[in-house]
């Protein structure tokens, strides 16, 4: 563990690392290919890989390079098996809302949300061996989706097909196994994939295209200035960050790394990997256009009433801690079930840690050692907690008060709270002690 003429080196330490990530947050330099003095400009545009809300967040950034240039075409390289539903939706909708011609050339395969998003495309070509469909809603554990989502997927193909002038029973049959479609080996049960020769024939591709040359010879493009954009850093950690399975791992070590520091003396590694965790979720969703300054800010305020709590009583402070990092969990996440799921497997590797380091370690170190009493009063250290008075057995003295049943007596001109053995006795009465029993003395009357 690190003592604390350490910990400010590791302080410097995360707030390099933050530091280097936020460095990169900004535009991705484009690569540009030589002009050939067309005097068009063409920008090409990669959606690889899965679809979900850091790729959203690029092709945001890398349209809006294009329309500001003036860009006269947009090609879109499609390489993805697919991904979110919502994410598709809204990349659809930028597709859709820009007024620069596109072009999706499929490279290899446009799967499921990829066919959703390449028919939104003006025009569609495809390499000799790419595939374009397949595009039933299934759920994060590979189970089919319910009624409701499968119904709002279909007619979102078939809206995407109709925008663009094309047949929409073919986006249908990707979409709805239902569709019988024998002839493109896609008979009632099985999902419609389309190959190059499938798609000219239907009318979802314009032609079949070997390469990137090819294409914008076809396009009449062949003089253009090619201008090539790609992920910048920031994008690319944003797009691993945010991924459905990295999430979950992100907040179990957060929660864990900061668990194991309050059973460790001092502020050690532990800490410092929670917080870094905590820190890229955060840095991911901020990057990926999810998270505003708003969760930052109940973030950084569910931190302070955590860290209030350990001056201040009562645990309300902490719960409210507690409430609002969750709150801010909530509210940079693109799914609420999906961030419900990841808080709760955080929360039971949290549980499980916490069991495991209770029953091995206790609360003799860390953060506990400071706010758990732990001193104890014995009668081995000399506390006392009262004196057995023995010697007063046997003893007479007077009553000075009606004993009723309690009351004052004196022996040996010592005033002693006494108690009868029976009912009352009177005032100025013959007593005397019968029994001792820690503070009470039991008296009778002679």
């Amino acid at each position: 563990m690190l003592s604390g003429k350490r910990i400010p080196f590791y302080i410097l330490m995360i707030a390099a690392i933050i530091l280097s990530l936020f460095t990169f947050t900004g535009k991705s330099a484009p690569v540009e290919a030589a002009d050939q003095g067309g005097g068009k400009t063409v920008y090409v545009i990669p959606i690889e890989r899965e679809v979900e809300r850091g790729l959203e967040a690029f092709l945001s950034r890398a349209t809006a390079e294009a329309a500001e240039a003036g860009a006269d075409h947009i090609i879109f390289e499609i390489d993805t098996p697919g991904g979110r539903v919502d994410s598709a939706g809204q990349i659809g909708s930028l597709i859709q809302s820009l007024e620069i011609p596109t072009t999706a050339f499929i490279v290899n395969e446009a799967l499921s949300a990829g066919s959703y998003i390449a028919l939104f495309s003006d025009t569609i070509y495809f390499k000799p061996h790419a595939t374009m469909g397949a595009s039933g809603v299934i759920n994060s554990d590979g189970t089919a989706a319910d009624a409701k989502a499968q119904s709002a997927w279909l007619e979102q193909m078939r809206s995407a097909a109709e925008s663009t002038g094309r047949d929409p029973l073919y986006a249908a049959a990707m979409a709805d196994s239902s569709v019988d479609l024998p002839e493109f080996d896609a008979p009632e049960g099985k999902f419609l994939t389309l190959g190059p020769e499938d798609a000219v024939e239907v009318g979802y591709s314009e032609g079949i295209i070997k390469d990137r040359v090819e294409l914008l010879y076809k396009m009449g493009l062949s003089e253009a200035t090619i201008i090539e954009t790609e992920p910048s850093f920031a994008e690319e950690v944003a797009r691993f960050l945010t991924n459905p399975i990295v999430i979950p791992i992100l907040l179990s070590v957060a929660s864990l790394g900061l668990v194991v520091e309050l059973y460790s003396p001092g502020f050690g590694v532990p800490g410092i990997m929670g917080i870094i965790a905590l820190l890229l979720f955060f840095y991911g969703h901020i990057v990926a256009g999810l998270a505003g300054m708003e969760a930052v800010v109940l973030l950084i305020l569910g931190i302070i009433l955590i860290a209030a709590e350990f001056f201040v009583p009562g645990g309300i402070i902490g719960l409210l801690g507690v409430g609002a990092i969750i709150g801010s969990l909530f509210m940079s996440g693109y799914d609420l079930g999906h961030m419900s799921m990841s808080i709760g497997i955080a929360f039971l590797v949290t549980v499980v840690a916490a069991v495991i380091l209770f029953r091995r370690i206790g609360m003799d170190k860390g953060v506990f050692r400071h706010i758990i009493l732990k001193d104890s009063t014995t009668t081995e250290q000399g506390y006392v907690s009262s004196v057995n008075r023995l010697e007063l057995i046997g003893l007479e003295g007077m009553s000075v008060t009606s004993l009723r049943p309690s009351g004052i007596g004196v022996f040996d001109g010592e005033r002693i709270d006494v108690v009868s053995e029976g009912g009352f006795i009177e005032k100025e009465k013959s007593i005397k002690v019968v029994k001792v029993e820690g503070v009470r003395v039991v008296v009778k009357e002679l």
